[in-house]
């Protein structure tokens, strides 16, 4: 065998095996939600499902949806006591914002009510984690739900807006962590996705929540769509139409 064509076939058998060995990204719960096998999780497929719900509806009826929302968390939430609450949260509708936006505590409520919906089959809906120490701020951190899906999964890149991949309505602005910043615990952690940086900052500000569940969440059988994240395979489907190998 030439050498060159030697070089070509241990190349694509490590791309192959490369790929093979990354993540997927999987349409399941009949399309409402996304399994991603690198972090064996769920993610809603709508990446902004709250505001999505808030464009459906009329005013009143998104009003009502809001309500349901706060009544599904008994009114508060629980957290670590800290300079804005005593460790119980008092939600209000002030606590949404537009097109989806939600301030820490809202977001919270939001995936309290996805599970009293058991949405897409499951009730264990929850906000993002992050590792929460100092060594998980800036760019090209996977140790983050998040930033695994960012670089990851999705294959973004550090100063560069998030890939869609599977998912709709992506935003390229920032996402929510569920983790307090437990040394200041009115602080939480948060992902950019317009940039790839994660850091923390006050559960004041709003940003959007996007929820993820613990294992392939299965409500619905159907056939899966698997998203392979390489070049790879893809180089090597390439070759062979062109008759380049084989």
């Amino acid at each position: 065998m030439p050498h060159g064509k030697t070089l070509l076939t241990a190349s694509l058998l490590f791309s192959l095996t490369s790929l093979n060995a990354q993540a997927t990204l999987t349409t399941t719960a009949g399309g409402l939600g996304i399994y991603d096998s690198g972090l064996n999780a769920t993610w809603t497929q709508d990446a902004n499902l709250l505001g999505t719900w808030e464009g459906a509806y009329q005013s009143t009826s998104y009003t009502n949806i809001v309500t349901a929302i706060i009544n599904a968390s008994g009114g508060v939430i629980h957290d670590t006591p800290n300079a804005y609450d005593n460790g119980t949260y008092t939600l209000t509708a002030a606590d949404f914002g537009n097109g989806g936006t939600v301030d820490w505590w809202a977001g919270q409520a939001f995936v309290n009510y996805l599970d009293t919906q058991h949405y897409a089959g499951s009730s264990h809906w929850a906000l993002p984690t992050t590792p929460d120490n100092d060594a998980s701020i800036g760019y090209n951190q996977t140790s983050s739900q998040l930033g695994e899906l960012f670089y990851n999964e999705l294959g973004g890149t550090a100063g560069s807006s998030i890939p869609s991949g599977p998912f709709s309505n992506v935003q390229a602005s920032v996402y929510w962590s569920g983790t307090e910043y437990a040394s200041t615990p009115y602080y939480a952690w948060n992902f950019n996705t317009y940039s790839g940086n994660q850091n923390y900052t006050s559960k004041l500000n709003q940003f959007y929540a996007w929820a993820v569940s613990p294992g392939n969440v299965a409500a619905v059988p159907e056939p899966n769509i698997i998203w392979l994240f390489g070049t790879g395979l893809l180089g090597y489907l390439g070759l062979k139409r062109r008759g380049n190998i084989g």
